[in-house]
């Protein structure tokens, strides 16, 4: 039987100085796959909003799409720690609300795990989440739900006096019981000097080389997304491509009739059809 990864796992991987592996993945299928590869970590994002839904800003998916899609993963997944991504509308709108919804991500998502932002208010969050037995992955640097308040999608902490407050953040995450912290587009530098200070693993996006681990979209690294493509992801494949390849191929040999042939088809007994004639 495999044993599937704890928040407790990745903890002990920083101490053991193995990298953790963390991807986001949002339907049954891609999951399946992201599971089979190894990973040690499956983020449901609520990046989701952009590369499922087509929609402009993160803040526009909902608490129940998220949880639709973490029950597909969920079903999916035999080894990896799964993550939800609580949406904006699931603590920064209502945080009196905040641990009923994690609740329902692990009760209803079947996730093991949640991940919230930094924003306001958030360490009081945090606390009574796990407080109520569930493990949270904090989130600081760019924190995409509240990205305007930091002057949009670019990279923080560049001087002196955002970094120490990013790396305040951080350890308040440590201090209230976060077992990692995703630190996004910060300079590599900083990020290390968080790495070093934490006892808990930091996963990276846009943060250089020297966190514990590293995590990417998987519509990014696949080459499945092109509405806009960070400066930070690596792609790995054309996947993209190679599908628009076989769906044209696919619409060629329906329009010329060589598709299906008998190799797709079923048959039906000729004395058998002679009788719809009777």
């Amino acid at each position: 039987m495999i044993k599937q990864i704890t928040a407790q796992d990745i903890r002990a991987k920083k101490r053991r100085k193995q990298k953790i592996v963390m991807l986001t993945a949002y339907d049954y299928s891609m999951a399946k796959i992201v599971d089979a590869a190894g990973v040690d970590a499956i983020l449901v994002g609520d990046s989701l909003a952009n590369v499922m839904l087509g929609l402009a800003s993160t803040n526009d998916v909902t608490t129940d799409q998220m949880i639709y899609h973490s029950k597909a993963v969920a079903r999916a997944v035999e080894h990896a720690l799964v993550i939800g991504d609580m949406p904006f509308d699931a603590y920064q709108k209502r945080p009196q609300d905040a641990v009923k919804n994690a609740k329902r991500f692990i009760k209803e998502g079947g996730c093991q795990a949640v991940k919230i932002e930094w924003f306001e208010g958030c360490i009081a969050v945090a606390k009574k989440i796990i407080a109520s037995g569930i493990p949270v992955m904090g989130h600081v640097g760019l924190t995409p739900q509240t990205a305007a308040a930091l002057g949009g999608f670019k990279v923080q902490g560049k001087d002196a006096q955002s970094a120490k407050k990013i790396i305040t953040q951080a350890v308040a995450f440590q201090k209230c019981g976060c077992f990692a912290i995703v630190l996004e587009c910060i300079p590599d530098r900083i990020a290390g000097e968080i790495t070093k200070t934490l006892k808990v693993p930091t996963i990276g996006i846009g943060a250089g080389v020297h966190c514990d681990g590293q995590v990417l979209v998987i519509h990014d690294i696949l080459g499945l997304f092109d509405r806009f493509r960070p400066k930070f992801v690596k792609t790995y494949a054309n996947v993209r491509a190679v599908m628009q390849k076989a769906i044209a191929a696919y619409a060629q040999d329906v329009r010329a009739k060589k598709f299906p042939t008998r190799k797709q088809s079923f048959t039906i007994k000729p004395e058998e059809f002679s009788k719809l004639k009777d």
